[in-house]
């Protein structure tokens, strides 16, 4: 097992290192928090919920760290997937936190981790899915060696809420590999497995709650929705993000069965309702067309040639939009999903 590092930061002296972490402890013997005292957020997942730890590697690696990207919050490209605020962001605001710092930029003993820390990669999966990104478990292991070094507390975890954001990582780079559906959907129950026990460990490590994501209609995104003309979902696309869906249900409720510190979070059914534009449904006058449109499937969100000029169309009004490029909701469209669990999530914590 490979031994934890941990590094001092330069303003925390390490000559009050022992004595701050023995009043950590004593803070961790008289801590009862209350209910919904919730005021720290651990995220883990890919890109739905990372806020800036994919590594700026270039625009065809990273096309989060470049324009378009960030337009509309904060004004400029902080390793978002879309043109603003993410999931994360929003169920950060539920809890009445700020969006937890990313682990990439993080400053042990500074203000900034008082809200918790976001361990999302964008390209991440539950397995490795051939990115060089830290899968799941990777990411949780960085919240052990955070706890092992005392920059996280008992204290701190019974008053946390763990969030993992799974959008299909898995099952794309299995298509892709394999050049095969059904090699996708094959991989769905180890999936779901390794899910369920990547949340076991999470509560284990003291986390007090987890939030986890099921998965959206994968056939209703512009990268599938392109080869219609924007217009139809791929069906079979649909089919297996329901078969992961159901499966992850049923794991879960094994898990907890009073659905007390587990809460299973429906994105399907809201992107669905969006996409298809159904009775009630929040409107946008451009649902299955992104805001950031590539000139040709091949190219990319924010891809420049060799004279800087654009290889991708971009919208006037990024709130007429669903989608922001291929994959990823706009802000506005985050907004949209994020209202129609608002009330579920506060329900859950501070209930």
């Amino acid at each position: 097992m490979k031994k934890t590092k941990c590094t001092t930061p330069l303003f925390f002296p390490s000559i009050f290192l022992a004595s701050i972490l023995l009043l950590a402890r004593e803070a961790d013997a008289s801590c009862n928090p209350k209910r919904g005292s919730y005021n720290k957020l651990f995220v883990f997942g890919d890109s739905f919920a990372d806020t800036g730890n994919l590594g700026k590697l270039g625009r065809e690696f990273t096309h989060c760290w470049y324009d378009p990207y960030g337009t509309t919050f904060p004004g400029k490209p902080t390793g978002r997937f879309s043109n603003g605020r993410v999931l994360t962001d929003f169920v950060a605001s539920f809890m009445r936190v700020r969006s937890p710092v990313p682990y990439k930029s993080r400053k042990a003993g500074s203000k900034v981790l008082s809200y918790g820390m976001n361990f999302a990669v964008g390209g991440a999966g539950v397995f490795d899915t051939g990115n060089f990104q830290r899968n799941l478990s990777e990411q949780i292991d960085l919240l052990k060696q955070q706890i092992d070094c005392g920059v996280f507390s008992g204290c701190d975890l019974k008053m946390s809420v763990g969030m993992v954001a799974v959008s299909g990582n898995d099952y794309s780079y299995m298509a892709s590999r394999k050049n095969s559906t059904e090699a996708a959907f094959d991989m769905i129950p180890s999936v779901v497995k390794q899910i369920k026990s990547d949340i076991e460990r999470i509560l284990n490590l003291g986390v007090a709650k987890v939030i986890v994501t099921n998965l959206h209609p994968l056939g209703c995104t512009p990268y599938f929705t392109r080869g219609r003309n924007f217009t139809d979902c791929d069906v079979l696309a649909n089919m297996g993000a329901l078969v992961h869906n159901t499966a992850l249900k049923q794991a879960l409720s094994q898990l907890d069965r009073t659905q007390s510190s587990v809460l299973l979070l429906d994105l399907n059914n809201p992107f669905y309702d969006i996409a298809s534009q159904v009775k009630g449904a929040k409107k946008f006058n451009i649902t299955r067309r992104p805001c950031c449109e590539s000139f040709t499937p091949d190219n990319y969100c924010g891809e420049i040639d060799e004279s800087g000029n654009r290889k991708y169309n971009l919208c006037t009004n990024p709130d007429q939009y669903f989608y922001w490029d291929d994959v990823h909701p706009t802000q506005a469209g985050w907004a949209a999903v994020a209202e129609s669990f608002e009330t579920t999530i506060r329900r859950f914590l501070y209930q």
